[in-house]
């Protein structure tokens, strides 16, 4: 039983890692509604632990999702929502760089405060 237990935690831990890498090369390709849907799997099927970093990513790309259709607000709520469930993961978690992916977010939010959606791509 332990055999078998440990060998689905393996394997739901590589489609979470296989999700995160797809969702962010995703964001990197400007495609923020196709990594949202990415990144949603792996925070649905991540630990308790481990969702809000996962939904945090998923704001992030809606957020620039919301910013690409002209929708202020949903934009800076996005944008809220991310910071706040990223920050716990800084500096650095899975392999992103979260305190700079945190400092784009402010500098997004930044951005979004003086009625700009003009956001450039986030590099993670």
């Amino acid at each position: 039983m332990a055999r078998e237990l440990a060998a689905a935690t393996a394997k739901t831990d590589e489609a979470i890692g296989d999700a995160l890498a797809r969702g962010l090369g995703l964001i990197r390709a400007r495609d923020f509604f196709g990594a949202h849907e990415e990144l949603e799997l792996a925070w649905r099927a991540a630990a308790p632990a481990e969702r809000d970093f996962f939904q945090g990513l998923v704001h992030v790309a809606v957020a620039w999702y919301q910013a690409g259709r002209g929708n202020h607000a949903g934009c800076e709520r996005q944008l809220e929502k991310a910071a706040r469930r990223l920050a716990r993961y800084e500096p650095a978690h899975r392999g992103v760089d979260v305190a700079s992916l945190c400092a784009q977010v402010d500098d997004a939010r930044a951005s979004v405060t003086r009625g700009s959606l003009a956001l450039p791509a986030p590099k993670i």
